[in-house]
């Protein structure tokens, strides 16, 4: 196999967001919500690498021993890296495989195996199958994959558009990401965006309890801190909203600088988010605070409520930054609920056996 193939640094290809289902010559997949991830074998050498080129292997033990039992001896998959838990795809779970000690990782791959779902084949055996057609490479990988036993997947792959919107439509919100739309006479671009995908998007009316503020000047606001009621009328912090231009954040000074309040009072005077959780990892995500840590926030009085876009979402915590819709001065505060994040029963995993 030519040595560029098994090149570990081979940067994944990425989808273009658009805002709609695309029709014409495409294959569409679903898009999954996992860890990407490029698995390389040669012979009895396996290594997974995620989009970034960090290495995976070491906490995915079970998914190395698959990948090395499967044949051929020597193949290139592309793929994505999930933790199924009672038929649904736990992100969360997924998450806390990255764990740096070496006990606990075999712990937990008893206890929440991870699945490999293939959907590329970039080389096999000593071909390298990069330039040939995405139809061509899906037909390969499912005679060489198709059969393949659990942990180990090939993702279903339609031509029908309406099949497609039906995958969107399911299992919005179940933990799927969307549908990719792969050109089928496309070659394989390594981190061109040379495919297309569709999000699913939502919108939550949420209260705004607090900002963060700019370190170079503390009269932008660089994020909003989101908040919504629960059942027994505490309010939950769920995420942020940011993203603002330098424009946007000096207005957003001037509009909220008057709402500044002391903690003493606040609904999040005692804390926030103190179980902690994965989530806490990513960039943007919301973290824990509890009196005593640094106070790299701003109370506001929670008179406030912003509609916000978001995409997914763990256990009523937003998984990455939201976007800034708009006001909503129609909203009652003590109206925003976490049940506006609910989502359906959906059971994803099924779309592997479809």
């Amino acid at each position: 196999m030519p040595p560029a193939v098994l090149d570990v640094s081979q940067k994944p290809m990425l989808a273009k967001l658009v805002r709609e289902l695309p029709r014409g010559d495409f294959l569409y997949e679903p898009k999954w919500d996992g860890f990407r991830c490029i698995a390389f074998r040669d012979g009895d050498d396996v290594d997974l690498r995620s989009r970034h080129g960090r290495p995976l292997g070491r906490y995915f033990p079970e998914l190395v021993a698959a990948v090395g039992a499967a044949a051929p001896a020597r193949f290139v998959l592309d793929g994505e890296v999930l933790v199924l838990r009672d038929g649904r795809f736990d992100f969360a779970s997924l998450m806390a495989r990255l764990h740096p000690a070496a006990t606990r990782v075999r712990e937990l791959a008893n206890r929440t195996p991870a699945i490999f779902v293939a959907f590329d084949l970039l080389a096999a055996g000593d071909a390298d199958l990069r330039a040939r057609p995405f139809e061509e490479r899906r037909r390969r990988l499912l005679e060489l994959f198709g059969a393949a036993a659990p942990p180990l997947f090939v993702t279903p792959a339609t031509e029908d558009v309406d099949v497609a919107a039906q995958w969107l439509e399911r299992f919005r919100g179940g933990g799927l990401d969307g549908v990719v739309a792969k050109p089928r006479h496309g070659r394989y671009e390594g981190g061109a965006r040379a495919m297309l995908k569709v999000k699913h998007e939502r919108t939550a009316d949420c209260v705004v309890a607090g900002i963060r503020t700019s370190s170079d000047d503390p009269t932008e606001v660089t994020s909003l801190m989101l908040g919504l009621y629960d059942d027994d009328g505490r309010l939950e912090h769920i995420g942020v909203a940011s993203g603002f231009s330098r424009a946007t954040r000096t207005r957003l000074g001037r509009e909220l600088g008057p709402l500044a309040t002391s903690i003493d009072g606040h609904p999040w005077e005692h804390g926030f988010l103190l179980g902690g959780g994965p989530m806490g990892r990513l960039k943007g995500a919301a973290g824990r605070w509890r009196p005593g840590m640094t106070m790299d926030w701003v109370p506001l009085a929670p008179e406030r409520v912003a509609e916000v876009a978001y995409t997914q979402l763990d256990d009523h915590r937003l998984r990455h930054p939201a976007k800034l819709v708009r006001w909503r001065a129609d909203r009652d505060p003590a109206s925003c609920r976490l049940d506006q994040l609910d989502e359906p029963a959906a059971a994803p995993a099924q779309v592997l056996a479809t």
